[in-house]
This record gives structure tokens, C-alpha cells and sequence, in this order.
């Protein structure tokens, strides 16, 4: 949810994004802000984001929710559940960052999994650069490349 407004925050995820490019289609989607918030509860708040995330989901997707209750994996596990789900054929793989307040109860229902990237909690433009390196660092791990050290 929303725009990445730092602009470090913006060269990393471009840096891994064109990384990433190499080993697979990858695309991210920014989906705006929801106005109005200040009179807003966090379900309601929740609710329309999660109605935003629905419409830009497609219905075949396997989606993960990055969210503070998921499981939490080693860079090599996360790796071999990318693989996984290559070797599965999955087509279209969609990992889902949440708004402040995490997600809709709708969300959780259309997830298939929920990771979680670390028990500190960090804000939605930070975490985004830190999957993107992440996502990379595990085609990295797949592909026997020297990026990861144990």
C-alpha cells in the first residue's frame, strides 16, 4: 500500500528489481493510498486495502502475505520455497506487503501463506527493499551463485 517516497528506499528496490529481471518476470504494484483515514478505524482502514489488494490479485495467483505473525525462514529455506513452488509450476507467485495496520480478515482468507521477515516491525517502504533483496538473494542461493555466504 502507497508510494515509496524515499528515494534510497526507491534505488534499492530498482537495483534488486533489475536483478531480479534476469531470473524471472518481476513486477511490483503500488496501489495508492486510501483517502480519508483520519476519521477511519484500523478495520475499516484494513477492509478497503484489502478490497484493493482482491481486485489486483488474480484469481490463480498463490499469494503470501509478509505479515509480523508469519512463519519466519532462513534466506536458504525462503529459497527453497521459491524453488518449490517453481518445480510446482506455479505461474504467478504475488507477495503482499500490508498497510500500518496489517491485513483484512478478507486477505488472510485469500492467502495461501504468510512469511514473516523478522520480528522487529519496520515500515512498509523499508520492508519492501528488504524483500526485494531477499527475493533476490534466494534466486541467487537456486542458482548456485556466489551472493549468499553461511
Amino acid at each position: 500500500m502507497g508510494k515509496t517516497n524515499f528515494s534510497f528506499v526507491k534505488e534499492g528496490i530498482d537495483l534488486y528489481s533489475k536483478r531480479l529481471k534476469h531470473y524471472i518476470k518481476f513486477n511490483i504494484f503500488e496501489l495508492p493510498d486510501i483517502k480519508g483515514v483520519k476519521n477511519m478505524s484500523a478495520e475499516v482502514l484494513k477492509y478497503k486495502e484489502g478490497e484493493q489488494f482482491i481486485k489486483k490479485i488474480s484469481a490463480d495467483a498463490k499469494v503470501i502475505l509478509l505479515d509480523e505473525n508469519g512463519k519466519q525462514l532462513n534466506s536458504r529455506v525462503f529459497a527453497k520455497e521459491i524453488e518449490k513452488n517453481m518445480i510446482q509450476s506455479v505461474k504467478e507467485l504475488v507477495f503482499v506487503v500490508g498497510g500500518a495496520y496489517g491485513f483484512s480478515e478478507t486477505m488472510y482468507k485469500r492467502a495461501n501463506s504468510k512469511f514473516s521477515l523478522s520480528s522487529m516491525t519496520f515500515s512498509h517502504q523499508i520492508i519492501r527493499l528488504i524483500f526485494a533483496e531477499q527475493l533476490y538473494r534466494a534466486f541467487s542461493i537456486i542458482n548456485n551463485e556466489p551472493y549468499h555466504n553461511d
